[in-house]
């Protein structure tokens, strides 16, 4: 098999496995296996599915130093994107289910509650990576490139705040988000960054 196939049929695997989680919540909500509440299943797994897509893109830069395997490079921009998917499908369904399509509500929730400003403040910087994640944005923007992608990282902070006021009353679940978290920035500070290309070394010799 081709380099260029084997890369191709990596992409389209985790395009499936980003899009099979999808699937499932509508495929439970279709069968009544959603519980008493499905818009509201589809809310929270959708959400949750976000956070999970960010967590994962944010995974790859220190995963590709430690191992040097470029099929996490090549995925980067992909989750991504699927990262702005699902938070674009988590605010949409909450003005469905939860708002019923009443688009002045909406604006008035986002002004009065603060995890709906959290959340879409954490939107509207995913929508503004996304847009600029091509190759002829990062021509234009040139050095401003990298800071303006670093959002990223606040992203994930509210992400985690947005998602902290909405579980208030189950911390558990939060607490490991936020760990998973702390672990994967701690990657990214420069002394734990520089250690990832050696720890590939002594796992190699083993």
């Amino acid at each position: 098999m081709s380099a260029q196939r084997m890369w191709l049929l990596w992409r389209v695997g985790v395009f499936l496995a980003a899009l099979t989680p999808l699937l499932v919540w509508g495929w439970q909500v279709a069968t009544n296996a959603a519980g008493p509440e499905p818009g509201r299943h589809l809310l929270l797994n959708i959400g949750i599915g976000a956070l999970w897509m960010l967590l994962l893109t944010l995974s790859l830069t220190p995963l590709t130093k430690l191992t040097r395997w470029k099929g996490f490079t090549l995925i980067r921009r992909q989750l991504g994107l699927w990262t702005l998917a699902y938070a674009t499908l988590h605010m949409l369904s909450y003005a469905l289910f939860i708002l019923g399509l009443d688009w002045a509500m909406l604006g008035s929730e986002v002004v009065k509650r603060p995890y709906m400003i959290v959340g879409t403040l954490a939107l509207i910087g995913l929508a503004v990576l996304g847009v600029t994640s091509n190759r002829w944005a990062m021509r234009r923007l040139g050095k401003r490139w990298k800071p303006l992608h670093r959002l990223s990282y606040p992203i994930l902070g509210l992400v985690l705040l947005h998602f902290l006021w909405v579980v208030r009353a189950d911390l558990g679940e939060w607490a490991m988000y936020a760990a998973l978290a702390a672990l994967v920035m701690a990657t990214r500070l420069p002394p734990v960054a520089r250690k990832l290309p050696r720890l590939r070394y002594r796992f190699s010799r083993i």
